[in-house]
This record gives structure tokens, C-alpha cells and sequence, in this order.
């Protein structure tokens, strides 16, 4: 028997090499080369995604909207950009028990009412499916199942039920005859996305995969998973609370960072219509050290509770840590803080925290996160139903954010009465019920608390 002849694979980029070498030729990442059976050649597999092969000028090319098909989850709805895009592919990922075979179950069983749906398991047996849609409540009568986890298999049961929407949960426990390497390595994975991704093209099924993570929360697998797929989305959340978070961070079919919001209960997943409640704690009078902050996830403003505590520091090192923001930007807004508001922290212990879990990643929340500060390390809560938002430079100017009108809407519709936010952010008409203060420089901010 011909010996079978090894490559090695980037577990990051795909890249391959003929030799193992400490550093992937490709991407420069370390120790990520996997050794896996190189592909033979000549197997005809391939299929071109045009029907005819011909070369088209682009302005000849129809550009209309294709259809979108809902999932029946106003939530899901929101991050997809409209519902399901026909030959689309999904790439779902999350932590392991977050809930992402719940929810893509919930969707398929309000899908079959409208089209031919199918299932396809590689982890969990028929009977284990079963269970958790009668635990559900769910009416699965027209959800077509079929447990397998070869490759071939599967086309073969996607060519014959000609489903509209199939589900493969997960793409990790797939493999393919052609490579002799285990389920889960990078050129298993690799393959199987990419026919199952040709296939959708083809055949304008769209194709829903289930992706693992790994313990840093990146998805598991070769990097170019993410960029075959059309969509790539986020099942994030604590597994001690009840709330989950579902945030598109690609998408070519809609607007990425759009966030849709669920809660876990005993009968699946429940959408959240008002999430700004989430994210805001429920104090009997103000306190010290408490800033909400009206953030942007897509289109969506969100109203979130920035929490600081600044106390005295009882070591050599003061402490800075940050949950839910970056932490690197909470030492540079320290400095700016001391340099133009006069206000030290050097010897103080300061901790920042984003009620309800959330991750805000936009400069806007600089601003509540200083005024939070100032309000614990000068023990004076801020004004009661205010609002803040507004990046801070280094030269302490306060800049603008995009979409601040909306921002205010956002809060006027909650109740608060007050907001403080850059100058040039500041709307054209007056909004009903908000008396806003715009403010050009940190120290007219801070200035106006103390």
C-alpha cells in the first residue's frame, strides 16, 4: 500500500506547510501547525458555483433583493438583517450549553410551517432531540431529523429531502472519506464547510452550522471557517443568569454588531423586546459611583448602567480593573481625568464594571465612565434619570458619537429627563421631556456634577 503523505495546517489560517515549523508560513501565529493527510489529487469533487461557467460583465448582473425568509424570532430576525437569505450560510458558535441547539431548534419547528426544514445531528441522538422538543413545547411533526456525521451522507439526505432550511449541528463532528484525518481537525472542518457551503450556492438551500468555541471564546477550527460562511454570530451569556446575548460580528446580507437578546427559561428561549431593562440596576434612591450610558449595538440604542467604585489603595500597586469595557482604556481616561480635570486617581484602587453582563466595545461610554468615577471617589451620586454618552480625547475635548438623535429618543422613551453629551451632538429640536447639557471639554462635564 502507497504511504499516505502528511501536511501540516494552520489551526488559525489554513495555510499549509510540508514540514512542521514553529511559526505558520501564512499568518506568523505560533505553534499552530496540525498535522494532518494531504488530499489526494485528481478526486473531481469541485463544482463551480456558476451554472454556466460564462464571464458576465457586472452591470449585467440582476441586483434585485433576494427574498428573506423569517425565522419566526423577531430577535434572531434582527441580527440575520431580516430573516434567512436563500443559498445563505450561518455559522453559529458559543459556549458549550449556552443554549445554541435550543434556540436553532425553536426556529426550525416555526420554520416547518412555511417550508420543508431537516435537522441533521452529529452529537445528540434521535431519542435525546425528541426529548427537549416535548420539554419545549414544541410542535416538531413537520421538522424532519436524520442523526449522521459522514459527509457523503449527508448531501445525499440534502439532495433527496430538498429541504429550505437545513440545520448541521455541529460542523466539528463531520468528516469526509476523502481525508483520512479525525473529525474536528482543521482539514476535516475545512472540507466539510466548504461543500456544504457549495451546496447551498447550488442548490439555494440555506444551511444553518453549529460551531464549537474554544476556552478563549474563538471558534474552534481553521480562521477561514469564518470567511467561507456569509454569517457569523455570537451565542454569548452567563451561564449563572438567564440572559443570552446573540451578536452578529459578520454578516454579508445585513449591518454586523446588531444585538438580539433572549432569556432562558424552562421552556427555551424567550425573546426580550426591552432590553435596556437588563442592563440598568433598580436603585430606591441614587447612588454614588452609578452612570447610565446610552450605547449603539447596530441599530439598536441600549441603556446600560456603568458602575465604578474607587477606594483607597492598600498596596504598592493600585488596582484598575474593568468588566465589560476594555480595560487598557480605563488607565488612559485616568490620565486624561488628572491632566484636565485636576482630579488624581494614582493611589486609589478603581473598578468599572457594565451591569448585566454586556461588553460595550464603542469609545462613546469614556465619558459615563469618568463621571461614574468622580461620583464614587467624591461620594456624590449623580443626577437622578440622567443619561451620558460621548468619547473622550487626550486633549480632553469631548467628541461626538454617531447617532446621538436616536440615543436621546432611546432614553426620553425610558423616562430619564436628563442627559449630558457633546456639543456637536446636540439635536436640532428639542426632544420632548429631555433637558440635555452639551459639553465641549471633560471639565465642563465633570464641573457640572461636583
Amino acid at each position: 500500500m502507497a504511504k499516505s503523505r502528511s501536511v501540516f495546517s494552520c489551526s488559525e489560517c489554513g495555510a499549509s506547510s510540508p514540514k512542521w515549523q514553529g511559526q505558520c508560513p501564512g499568518c506568523g501565529a505560533w505553534n499552530t501547525l496540525l498535522e494532518t493527510v494531504a488530499r489526494e489529487k485528481g478526486t473531481g469533487r469541485f463544482q463551480s458555483l456558476a451554472a454556466d461557467g460564462a464571464i458576465r460583465q457586472l452591470a449585467d448582473v440582476d441586483a434585485a433583493e433576494l427574498p428573506r425568509t423569517p425565522t419566526g424570532l423577531a430577535e434572531l430576525d434582527r441580527v440575520l438583517g431580516g430573516g434567512l437569505v436563500p443559498g445563505g450560510v450561518v455559522l453559529i458558535g458559543g459556549d458549550p450549553g449556552i443554549g445554541k441547539s435550543t434556540l436553532l431548534l425553536q426556529a426550525l419547528t416555526r420554520l416547518a410551517d412555511a417550508c420543508r426544514v431537516l435537522y441533521v445531528s452529529g452529537e445528540e441522538s434521535a431519542q435525546q432531540i425528541a426529548l427537549r422538543a416535548k420539554r419545549l413545547d414544541l410542535t416538531a411533526a413537520r421538522v424532519a431529523l436524520f442523526a449522521e456525521i459522514g459527509l457523503e451522507a449527508i448531501l445525499q439526505a440534502l439532495e433527496r429531502e430538498k429541504p429550505q432550511v437545513a440545520v448541521i449541528d455541529s460542523i466539528q463532528t463531520l468528516y469526509t472519506d476523502t481525508l483520512g484525518s479525525a473529525p474536528g481537525s482543521v482539514a476535516q472542518v475545512r472540507e466539510c464547510a466548504a461543500q456544504l457551503t457549495r451546496f447551498a450556492k447550488r442548490t439555494g438551500t440555506t444551511i444553518l452550522l453549529v460551531g464549537h468555541v474554544t476556552k478563549e471564546g474563538a471558534l474552534a477550527g481553521p480562521r477561514v471557517l469564518e470567511h467561507i460562511v456569509d454569517a457569523v454570530l455570537y451565542f454569548e451569556g452567563d451561564t449563572h443568569s438567564s440572559f443570552r446575548l446573540i451578536r452578529a460580528i459578520k454578516n454579508r446580507f445585513g449591518a454586523v454588531n446588531e444585538l438580539g437578546v433572549f432569556a432562558m427559561t424552562d421552556k427555551g428561549l424567550r425573546e426580550v423586546s426591552n432590553p435596556s431593562a437588563l442592563f440598568l440596576s433598580q436603585h430606591r434612591e441614587p447612588v454614588p459611583g452609578s452612570c447610565v450610558l446610552v450605547t449603539q449595538e447596530g441599530s439598536r440604542p441600549l441603556l446600560v448602567e456603568i458602575q465604578a467604585l474607587v477606594d483607597d489603595a492598600h498596596g504598592v500597586q493600585p488596582k484598575r480593573l474593568a468588566v465589560g469595557v476594555e480595560q487598557n482604556r480605563l488607565g488612559l481616561l485616568l490620565a486624561v481625568l488628572h491632566r484636565h480635570a485636576g482630579i488624581a486617581a494614582f493611589d486609589q484602587d478603581v473598578f468599572i464594571n457594565a451591569v448585566g453582563g454586556v461588553r460595550i466595545s464603542e469609545p462613546a461610554a469614556d465619558l459615563a465612565m469618568l463621571l461614574a468615577i468622580v461620583s464614587s471617589l467624591r461620594n456624590r451620586p449623580l443626577p437622578e434619570k440622567l443619561v451620558v454618552f460621548g468619547e473622550v480625547g487626550l486633549a480632553g475635548e469631548v467628541r461626538p458619537v454617531q447617532r446621538g438623535q436616536e440615543r436621546l429618543r432611546e432614553a426620553a422613551k425610558l423616562g430619564f429627563t436628563h442627559a449630558i453629551i457633546p456639543k456637536a451632538n446636540r439635536p436640532r429640536q428639542a426632544i420632548e421631556g429631555m433637558e440635555v447639557l452639551a459639553v465641549e471639554r471633560l471639565g465642563d462635564a465633570v464641573g457640572h456634577i461636583i
